[in-house]
């Protein structure tokens, strides 16, 4: 008899991302871990940095930053709205490990290559520049980001709730990402966490730098 998780027993969690996140991009790496020991699909989205900081006092060096970092995410919405939300893992992936390990940076270099190991035209590129991509991005952002309020950044991840509504929540942050079944008892924690009635916050200082390993 088969143990395998059926569809309709898996756990959706919705992820929202921007590629040029470090924590997010870290904790993608563990969801897709859990993906591998829990009856667990990370469903891939994007949120904007620099929407979520838009007249906010940003310090220096991260301004230009904030300036640079809307052309992968106007893409990833024209890819998401032209091709669908699928298409967002595999684009995601390739910007991130650009971004993150080889430090490609976040220019039109890093997005074609991206787009190429996604499987996606190069001509999406020509959405890096066009603010016409800005509105859906700010729908996509807002509808992961709403629940959880304004005071967080990314990952933010939704999972189901009791009677429909979702769980929404900021994190977890960490670093590294754990591994085969230390992520699925880490999942198992933070859903037992984010199900109590009434939590709201659990947080210490960090005390080290991401590691990507």
């Amino acid at each position: 008899m088969s143990t395998t998780p059926t569809r309709s027993e898996t756990t959706i969690a919705d992820i929202w991302v921007d590629p040029r996140c470090p924590w997010a991009w870290i904790t993608s790496r563990w969801m897709l871990e859990v993906e591998q020991v829990r009856p667990l699909e990370a469903r891939f989205h994007i949120m904007s940095l620099s929407v979520l900081n838009e007249g906010r006092a940003v310090p220096e060096k991260y301004r230009q930053g904030m300036i640079d970092g809307w052309a992968c995410v106007r893409v990833c919405v024209a890819a998401q709205q032209r091709y669908g939300n699928e298409v967002l893992r595999p684009l995601y992936n390739a910007m991130g490990r650009r971004i993150h390990h080889e430090q490609a940076g976040l220019g039109h270099d890093m997005i074609l290559a991206a787009l190429g190991e996604a499987g996606l035209p190069a001509e999406l590129i020509e959405a890096a520049e066009d603010t016409s991509w800005d509105e859906p991005l700010r729908a996509e952002h807002h509808e992961g980001m709403d629940p959880v309020g304004s005071e967080v950044g990314t990952p933010v991840i939704h999972v189901p709730g009791p009677e429909g509504k979702p769980l929404a929540f900021f994190g977890p942050v960490l670093t590294p990402a754990p591994r085969a079944e230390a992520a699925g008892t880490l999942w198992d924690g933070v859903l037992a966490v984010v199900s109590t009635e009434g939590f709201f916050e659990l947080k210490r200082g960090r005390d080290r730098d991401p590691i990507f390993d």
